[in-house]
């Protein structure tokens, strides 16, 4: 080993990009349309464009789920099934970049039931109410996790819509998935688990300066769309450090998606983390950061609700057996 280089973030938080045995991430088998804004020979880092200026205003979204307890149902002909009581938050920072502000904009807590029993309904835990969200299929237990997604990203399209302005940019923590259909938004991926561009392009995004970002390219996947790498302030070597990848509606015309790729690269970087205060720097954003503990903090104790689920699975043992 010639050479090696340590991961700016927190191993508890794993890497900021996927390893796997196939190299540095795995290949995507998604189609990719390299050639939209350069011709792929022509490909090459891209700077900040002299008269782009930043929004006045930005809106940074996030949601944070916790699982707060795994239920079984009893169902009348002695069938079982899984399920996963949740709590689920999204919230918006409004940042003011001419004033230099930033300020919550909205926050919203949302908790639910999640099981494939057809005899399912509302649990009330004290004073809080798990509603019934009912999943396809069998309802294993593994697959049930990926199913709060839904009501979070409903969550968080609430809470942007809300708090909305004429000509502000919105940045969504995570795909933009479903919420496409948003004007001015960005979906911010700071983990990189798949490469989907080939060796030599991959050079381009890997030998990015800071403050650079790589041309915008199509990608076909099912939640394809506009998408391009920039890297954020960062002091490390490494191939992957500080390097984001964005993405925008499929439906934007390409100089709308270069328009929006152009205000990132003025934008972002200025809410960069630093090492000594967060874990996953550069990439978590400040804002994002902040917004994190507080919806956290309002998804209430882990602890008692869980022995809320309990008493309430109790009582309703309970008023059955009369």
């Amino acid at each position: 080993m010639n050479r090696f280089f340590v991961d700016a973030w927190d191993p508890g938080y794993g890497a900021s990009f996927e390893a796997s045995p196939a190299g540095p991430a795995a290949p995507s088998s998604a189609q990719v349309e390299a050639e939209h804004e350069l011709p792929v020979v022509d490909w090459r880092a891209i700077a900040p464009r002299p008269g782009v200026r930043a929004p006045d205003m930005v809106l940074l979204v996030d949601g944070v789920r916790r699982i707060d307890a795994s239920i079984w149902t009893a169902e009348e002909d002695g069938g079982s099934f899984p399920g996963l009581a949740a709590s689920y938050a999204a919230g918006v920072v409004r940042c003011d970049l001419d004033r230099g502000a930033a300020q919550l904009a909205g926050a919203t807590v949302g908790r639910g039931l999640f099981t494939a029993s057809p005899s399912a309904t509302d649990v009330v835990a004290g004073n809080v109410r798990y509603a019934v969200h009912r999943v396809s299929g069998t309802g294993e237990l593994a697959k049930l996790p990926a199913a709060v997604q839904g009501p979070l990203t409903a969550l968080e399209v609430q809470v942007s819509e809300a708090a909305r302005t004429d000509d502000d940019l919105l940045v969504v923590d995570g795909p933009l998935r479903n919420r496409r259909q948003l004007p001015r938004t960005l979906g911010y991926i700071k983990t990189q688990h798949s490469q989907y561009l080939d060796a030599r392009l991959t050079a381009v995004v890997t030998g990015l300066a800071p403050g650079h970002r790589s041309p915008v390219f199509r990608l076909g996947t099912a939640w394809g769309g506009w998408s391009w790498y920039l890297r954020l302030p960062v002091a490390t070597g490494a191939p992957w450090a500080g390097i984001v990848r964005l993405e925008c509606s499929a439906d934007l015309e390409i100089a709308e998606a270069v328009r929006l790729a152009d205000l990132s690269l003025v934008t972002l970087p200025r809410f960069a983390s630093s090492p000594y205060k967060d874990p996953r720097a550069p990439q978590n954003l400040i804002p994002i950061a902040g917004l994190e503990r507080l919806l956290r903090s309002r998804l209430g104790d882990a602890r008692l609700l869980h022995r809320a689920l309990t008493g309430a699975a109790r009582n309703a043992a309970a008023r059955a057996g009369r």
